[in-house]
């Protein structure tokens, strides 16, 4: 079966680029293996010419009221909803993930896009009358100018909604700067808002590698970096957008964590378990890819899992499955080398998913859900983040060594505890070093009013995405102190001005 290949190239002034790439790079299905798109790839000098465009508008969108700015996002939002079956379809067929998958990120994206709808509130400042004999001061808001959103494969469309809805509603430009695994979704969100009423060029978008990456964060006017991917990568984003002066916000890796206790609901237990681990095929960063049972439920629990995971089907997203292909066949076979690696190391395999019965076409990339018992720290399966369905559990005989886990890793972006002891959920909460918690929540993402990030290695900067941390990094803050004389003032007084 043959494929038409289409052209995916860069959204530069409200519509597409006219230029020749240098490069390009494939995009593919990832359940049939096939190349259905050739994308441009940006050089240093094409990034340039998006970046100028974007400059050249963002004075201009500034100043533009905050009633004219909400009354884009309501609409953009009304426009987000509208295509949100086309655009799940969109990530579906880059991506991999399964239909009700793609459409759930959309749908945790709008809920961005509807907070910041609510800007002009967000934005007030604050006002204080008479610090001083007839002197004023009060506190404004400002926008940084152009800024920058560099998104990961997993979740295309959502994670842009992280930023871009709250930078522009805040009176930025922005250059959004996808994954070149699946770019598509980026591109068709960024169309939208053109028929919202979006000024040309307030949103942009190019394609491209590390080149690309590299001429955003040495950019002299882009003011601000948003990035989420792997810890690496992050680090290398902040140190770089750092040392060019640019604000930087870079959301890193993870190894969440799962605790259950021996007084926890099991059935539930398996059923997060199980939903955590191989949703969207464990390639997310919040997925639970170490479940951490305390003693002496192991047994029981693993049971209720094994049995779980029989029943889950494999296959091409737009069939009705419940876990797709991984997003590429090198990644698939990387996610496939840790599973050797965990039974060479000495793991006990229980679910094997590189066997079993795939529903879609041979050369898609599978991997089935793999499930590993008798996990220890040092084991590459735990040490590493394997952005795959693989999960693994550890065992210990109690509460504390179970925290002790957690708060060693060198991780700490989510976490969950499942028990029915409201003390012990508490003292978890209260102990626990990692941005985000759950309490018999497995995926505790918070909601869009709230931010999202975690400490240690999985973020490098200090403000965490969207809520009010969002709507503070994406504009500067400004004091300003004011004196307006009445008419009576006068005379000359050359002495040091005191507070009187």
């Amino acid at each position: 079966m043959s494929t038409e290949i289409k052209r995916i190239t860069h959204l530069v002034g409200g519509g597409s680029w006219t230029g020749v790439a240098e490069r390009t790079s494939k995009v593919y299905n990832p359940a049939t293996g096939q190349v259905t798109g050739e994308l441009d790839l940006a050089s240093a000098a094409t990034v340039d010419e998006v970046v100028k465009v974007a400059h050249e508008t963002s004075k201009a969108w500034a100043q533009t009221s905050l009633t004219k700015r909400a009354q884009v996002l309501f609409a953009y939002r009304e426009l987000v909803n509208r295509d949100k079956e086309r655009i799940a379809a969109i990530i579906t067929a880059e991506h991999g993930k399964v239909l009700s998958d793609a459409l759930g990120e959309v749908t945790r994206g709008l809920e961005v896009i509807e907070f910041a709808c609510g800007i002009p509130h967000l934005l007030k400042g604050g006002f204080s009358e008479g610090v001083s004999t007839k002197v004023d001061v009060y506190s404004i808001r400002q926008p940084l100018g152009v800024c920058a959103v560099i998104s990961p494969f997993n979740f295309p469309a959502m994670v842009p909604m992280w930023f871009v809805p709250i930078a522009v509603a805040c009176g930025n430009s922005v250059v959004i700067k996808p994954s070149e695994k699946d770019p598509s979704a980026a591109n068709a969100m960024a169309e939208l808002w053109k028929e919202a009423g979006l000024p040309d060029g307030v949103v942009n978008v190019v394609h491209g590698d590390k080149e690309a990456v590299d001429r955003l964060l040495e950019h002299p006017d882009i003011k601000s970096v948003s990035f989420v991917g792997s810890t690496p990568i992050a680090k290398y984003v902040y140190e770089n957008g750092t040392k060019n002066g640019k604000r930087v916000q870079a959301l890193g890796g993870a190894k969440n964590h799962m605790i259950v206790l021996p007084d926890a609901d099991l059935d539930l237990a398996a059923d997060a378990a199980v939903n955590a681990g191989f949703g969207s095929a464990g390639e997310r960063c919040m997925a639970i890819s170490a479940l951490v049972a305390v003693e002496p439920i192991a047994d029981e629990l693993i049971g209720k899992i094994k049995e779980r995971m029989g029943k889950l089907k494999t296959g091409d997203g737009t069939r009705g499955c419940d876990m797709g292909p991984l997003v590429t066949g090198p990644h698939r076979d990387k996610v496939s080398g840790y599973v050797a690696a965990g039974v060479e190391e000495g793991a006990e395999l229980v679910v094997d998913g590189r066997e079993g019965d795939f529903d879609g076409a041979a050369d898609g990339f599978w991997l089935g859900p793999t499930l590993f018992d008798k996990v220890t720290p040092e084991m590459s399966v735990y040490t590493d983040e394997i952005f795959g369905p693989v999960l693994s559990v550890l065992r210990t005989a109690s509460y504390d060594d179970a925290l002790d886990l957690v708060n060693s890793n060198p991780y700490g972006n989510g976490t969950a505890i499942f028990t029915n002891d409201g003390g012990a959920a508490r003292r978890f909460q209260n102990e626990v070093e990692v941005g985000m918690v759950g309490i018999n929540v497995p995926i505790p993402v918070p909601m869009a009013y709230y931010s999202f990030g975690g400490w240690k290695n999985s973020l490098f900067g200090d403000t965490h995405a969207h809520g009010t941390e969002g709507v503070h990094f994406f504009t500067r803050g400004k004091v300003v102190t004011s004196r307006w004389l009445d008419p009576s003032h006068g005379g000359i007084n050359l002495g040091f001005p005191t507070h009187d």
